[in-house]
């Protein structure tokens, strides 16, 4: 069902059978903002579309049982941005598209006018994730062999796809922001001489922060800001391909001995985020924060939602004010049905880190072919990317699960008060522009009736069971 408003009457002109003359035209309610909104819908009919009308904020709204308040003078934080990982396979497959489709292709990802979705944040992974061609870091060695300089570090395995295309993302936006994850030290560093699992041994500590101030310095040397990284993808899950293990003490005693005094020293300002695992184990990152001695090196702590409930985020954000959150992954899968995973992903994921204090909200990757691939050996096999390109380029779930906030909120913006009501779920915020952005998820079976409510104002909406509305004014 298309969204509704109760909209004052606008007086036609009438001629006066009297006169003749033509009466002037009623304006009511002159200070009522208007209001512009784009919708998808559960079962695909409509897809992050623009409505033809507007809606306009008035003094005469019915009274309705559900009311979404929009109060801007109570303000959160400050966004970063919304975005995706941009593996190494979504770069191999970007990459081959032709020149014209990969250019308009860009151009619709990468900036928010027209159909553009305005992507403002990326997360790259430092050396291979599971979703690269083949396992890689940068310093591979034969079995048996060490670099303590790191004599042999190199990026060569990402000059091929994945700096070429970031160039020219940097070239359509050069404010996007990027940070990296590593998923896995160099096999030689870790206990188990494996790319799967293992730990970091502690004789190599200071080697590997070392390998990753060698990486902030070679991707700035070709031209790459990286503006945050976090210092181990999933820390406790020790069985992808690559994957490495690490314990709060260890990860503390990493960055308050080696990892935080290596990027001092270098004079290099890349945030440091902890954890990058799911909302299960808040312990985890606070067990870094209450470190004396780690705590003045991390900027903030990052989250995934494989398990546990969103407001870990609060948790750790309340525990410790002064320090961010990130939400920085969640996959939709081969299995998943669009409109089970737009209401699910909106809810938890967008709205749901936003209101728990995140800066900024990724889904995973950017692209995958039709087989789900690539990926490496043991890597995930039902990974769906926000796009599928095999031949074609079909704009998958979390493509619109992102835009809807991607495309209207971006960086700078901040967090507004918005209440919810019922089953209409919300987040809100106010954009540098001073545009005010309301994102509202109906999770009823039906259609719900709602009015949106600001600065004394009022409009009344329609949305459909399942749909998701981005309004802005």
């Amino acid at each position: 069902m298309l969204l509704t408003v109760l909209l004052s009457l606008n007086a036609k002109c009438k001629k006066s059978s009297s006169s003749g003359t033509v009466n002037p035209p009623v304006t009511p309610n002159p200070n009522g903002p208007v209001v512009q909104y784009w919708l998808t819908y559960g079962d695909k009919s409509k897809l992050l579309e623009k409505q033809l009308g507007t809606l306009t904020f008035n003094n005469s709204a019915a009274a309705l049982p559900l009311t979404v308040e929009v109060d801007s003078a109570q303000q959160f934080q400050q966004v970063d941005g919304y975005g995706y990982t941009l593996t190494g396979g979504s770069a191999y497959l970007i990459n081959k598209l032709a020149a014209g489709t990969k250019a308009s292709l860009l151009n619709e990802l990468f900036t928010s006018s027209g159909n553009g979705i305005g992507i403002s944040y990326l997360r790259v992974s430092i050396g291979a994730s599971d979703l690269s061609q083949e396992v890689f870091s940068y310093n591979d060695l034969p079995a048996g062999e060490t670099d303590l300089s790191l004599s042999k570090f190199n990026l060569s395995k990402d000059t091929v796809d994945l700096i070429p295309l970031l160039k020219e993302i940097l070239a359509i936006n050069p404010a996007i922001k990027i940070m990296g994850s590593p998923w896995s030290a160099p096999v030689w560093m870790k206990t188990n001489n494996s790319s799967i699992g293992g730990s970091l041994k502690p004789e190599y500590y200071s080697v590997y922060a070392q390998y990753f101030v060698k990486y902030m310095q070679a991707m700035k040397a070709k031209g790459i800001t990286i503006d945050a990284i976090t210092v181990q993808n999933e820390p406790q899950h020790g069985g992808n391909n690559p994957s490495m293990v690490m314990s709060a003490a260890e990860q503390a005693d990493f960055i308050k001995n080696h990892l935080g005094p290596a990027f001092r020293d270098a004079g290099i300002n890349t945030k440091i985020i902890v954890w990058d695992h799911n909302c299960d184990n808040p312990g985890y990152p606070l067990a870094i924060l209450n470190d004396a001695a780690a705590k003045p090196f991390v900027d903030g702590s990052a989250f995934h939602l494989y398990a546990g409930d969103i407001s870990a985020l609060s948790t750790v954000r309340n525990a410790h004010p002064d320090k961010n959150i990130y939400f920085t992954e969640q996959w939709t899968g081969a299995a998943g049905s669009f409109d089970g995973d737009l209401k699910w992903h909106i809810k938890n994921v967008m709205i749901g880190s936003m209101r728990n204090w995140a800066k900024v909200a990724l889904e995973w990757n950017l692209a995958n072919d039709g087989g789900y691939r690539p990926h490496t050996p043991g890597g995930c096999t039902e990974c769906k990317g926000a796009l599928t390109l095999d031949g074609a380029i079909n704009r998958n779930v979390s493509y619109y699960i992102v835009g809807h906030l991607s495309k209207f909120v971006p960086a700078g913006s901040v967090r507004i008060s918005s209440t919810n009501a019922g089953n209409i779920s919300t987040v809100a915020f106010v954009t540098p522009a001073g545009n005010k952005v309301l994102i509202a998820l109906n999770e009823n079976a039906a259609a719900l009736n709602f009015n949106i409510k600001y600065k004394a104002q009022t409009v009344t909406a329609t949305l459909s069971a399942g749909a998701v509305a981005t309004y802005v004014w």
